[in-house]
C-alpha cells in the first residue's frame, strides 16, 4: 500500500492534506475485525475503464452487510472477498453522488449527472461503479435519502416478492422492523394494502408505528408470537425465531421468508436456521424460504420512482462524516439505530 498515506488514526476529523486530483480520501481496513480496524487514508483515485462510471460520493449508506464484510463473519463470506484479508480494502456498498467521468461504452450517463447505485468501496470520496448498477437520481431527493435506499430497499422489495401475492387484509408480521430493511418492508407492505404487525425493541415502537405499522409489539413482551397468531406472511429479519416458532404463528398455508444471515456470533455460513427451513419446506403446506438479495437495476429504478412520488421514504437515524466511519459502525453495532445510518464527505 505504498500509494496510501494515513491522514488520521484517532478522533473523528481528518488532518488537513494538500493532495492532487489523482488521490482521494477513503475509509480502509486491512484485516477483519470490529470497528477499530477502520482507518481514514489517502489513496489513489480510480479511473473508469470500459463500462464503468466514476462518481463523486455525496453520501454512502451503512448497513449490516457492510458489518459482515468488515468482520469477515460468517466465515463463508471470506471465500468471496478474501480468505486472510479483504481484497478490496475500502468498505461500503451503497452510494449517491455526481458522475465525474465515464468509461468507454457507457451510455445514458455523463459528467454532472446525479446518480445512485451499488459498488464495492463506497466509503470514499469517489467510487468506481458498473454502469449497469447505477440509476439516475431525480431532483428533490437528497444524497442522504438516496444513499440509504439501494441495498436495504432492494432487500425489502425482494423479500415481499418472495413472499408472494399481497393484498388488502393480508396479515403480515415483520420482525426486526426498526432496521434499514425492516423500515422499507413495513412501508412497501402497506402500499400493497397488507395489515402489518411489527416487532421491535421497546424504545423503537413509536418509530415503527410512524412507518405505518398497524400493530407494534415490544420484542421483550413476545406478543407477536402469541398462541392465537395466524399470519399469512412473516418476514423475519431479526434472525431469532426457531423454525417451530415460525410454523406455529403461520396460518395453515402461510409463508415465511427469512432474510439475511443470523445475527452476530462466529459461524461458518450464518444460515443454519435458514437452510433447515428450506429443507423442510417441501414437506409442509406452509412455505418456508430464505432470501439472499441480489442487486437488480430494475428494482432500484422502481424504488426511486416510489421515493420520487412521495410513496416511500428513507428514514435516516443519524449522519456521520466519512472520517467518522469507525464511530458510525460502533453506533450501528450497538443496536440503537432506527432506520438507516449514512456517511457524508
Amino acid at each position: 500500500m505504498e500509494n496510501q498515506r494515513k491522514i488520521r488514526t484517532t478522533g473523528s476529523e481528518p488532518v488537513a492534506n494538500d493532495h492532487g486530483p489523482s488521490t482521494m480520501r477513503a475509509v480502509m481496513y486491512r484485516r477483519y475485525g470490529g470497528p477499530d480496524v477502520l482507518e481514514f487514508l489517502e489513496t489513489a483515485k480510480p479511473e473508469p475503464g470500459p463500462g464503468k462510471v466514476l462518481v463523486r460520493v455525496g453520501a454512502a449508506g451503512l448497513d449490516r452487510g457492510t458489518w459482515h464484510l468488515m468482520a469477515g463473519e460468517p466465515r463463508a463470506v471470506r471465500l468471496a472477498v478474501g480468505m486472510r484479508a479483504p481484497r478490496n480494502p475500502v468498505p461500503g456498498i451503497d452510494f449517491a453522488g455526481e458522475v465525474v467521468a465515464v468509461g468507454a461504452g457507457v451510455v445514458g450517463f455523463a459528467a454532472g449527472d446525479r446518480v445512485l447505485g451499488v459498488a464495492a468501496g463506497s466509503f470514499a470520496e469517489c467510487v468506481l461503479a458498473d454502469a449497469r448498477k447505477v440509476v439516475q437520481l431525480p431532483e428533490g431527493i437528497t444524497w442522504e435519502q438516496a444513499a440509504a435506499l439501494p441495498t436495504s430497499g432492494a432487500t425489502a422489495l425482494q423479500a415481499l416478492q418472495k413472499a408472494g401475492a399481497l393484498g388488502t387484509g393480508t396479515r403480515m408480521l415483520v420482525t426486526g422492523a426498526s432496521g434499514g430493511v425492516g423500515s422499507f418492508v413495513v412501508q412497501l407492505a402497506k402500499l400493497h394494502g397488507a395489515h402489518v404487525s411489527a416487532e421491535c425493541s421497546a424504545h423503537k415502537t413509536d418509530f415503527v408505528a410512524s412507518l405505518g405499522a398497524d400493530v407494534v409489539y415490544d420484542r421483550a413482551g413476545g406478543g407477536a408470537f402469541s398462541g392465537d397468531a395466524a399470519y399469512d406472511v412473516v418476514i423475519d429479519i431479526a434472525g431469532n425465531p426457531s423454525i417451530a416458532t415460525l410454523r406455529r404463528i403461520l396460518a395453515t398455508d402461510g409463508r415465511a421468508v427469512i432474510v439475511g444471515a443470523e445475527v452476530p456470533g462466529p459461524s461458518l455460513t450464518g444460515m443454519n436456521r435458514q437452510m433447515r427451513a428450506v429443507l423442510v419446506s417441501p414437506f409442509l403446506r406452509q412455505s418456508l424460504s430464505m432470501l439472499v438479495s441480489v442487486n437488480k437495476k430494475q428494482d432500484l429504478t422502481g424504488l426511486v420512482e416510489l421515493m420520487s412520488a412521495g410513496k416511500l421514504e428513507s428514514r435516516i437515524d443519524k449522519t456521520f462524516r466519512l472520517g467518522e466511519a469507525r464511530e458510525a459502525m460502533e453506533y450501528l453495532v450497538a443496536g440503537s439505530v432506527c432506520g438507516k445510518v449514512v456517511l457524508v464527505p
